[in-house]
């Protein structure tokens, strides 16, 4: 004789239909904030243009300060003194606080302690990313 045993289903014993809500819920939401969202943009608005407007993601341009051999500062072509330079990084850096870059060229003669002093300019002004370069 075969014994039988009862064993509780644990499929048996779940519902699922607060699930089956909660989905359909959800669903509703969706539907709905998604309708609102086209009923934003589907007014016919005469919208003036900006010929001046500068995209909001604009990569900052980097500066590059050249070293003569007289140790000489020249930003944009022109001489500039020490105090010019560091205005000149501290408003760069007030404007791209995390993603200004420095670079620094000096001529082969120049004493290396004009390079650190560009080096600790950008360093005082909280730029970061600030390299020397060679000719390649």
């Amino acid at each position: 004789m075969a014994v039988k045993l009862n064993r509780p289903s644990a499929i048996g014993a779940l519902s699922i239909t607060p699930l089956i809500d909660v989905v359909f819920l959800l669903l509703i939401f969706f539907l709905v904030a998604t309708r609102f969202s086209e009923e934003e943009r589907q007014l016919e608005l005469d919208l003036p243009e900006a010929t001046e407007a500068l995209p909001a993601a604009i990569q900052p341009n980097e500066i590059v300060i050249n070293i003569d051999a007289q140790g000489q500062y020249y930003i944009e072509g022109q001489f500039r003194q020490l105090e010019q330079v560091e205005q000149i990084l501290r408003r760069a850096q007030t404007n791209n606080p995390l993603s200004q870059t420095v670079v620094i060229r000096a001529d082969k003669a120049a004493d290396w302690n004009f390079v650190l002093t560009a080096f600790n300019l950008c360093k005082k002004v909280g730029i970061q990313e600030y390299t020397a370069t060679t000719d390649d």
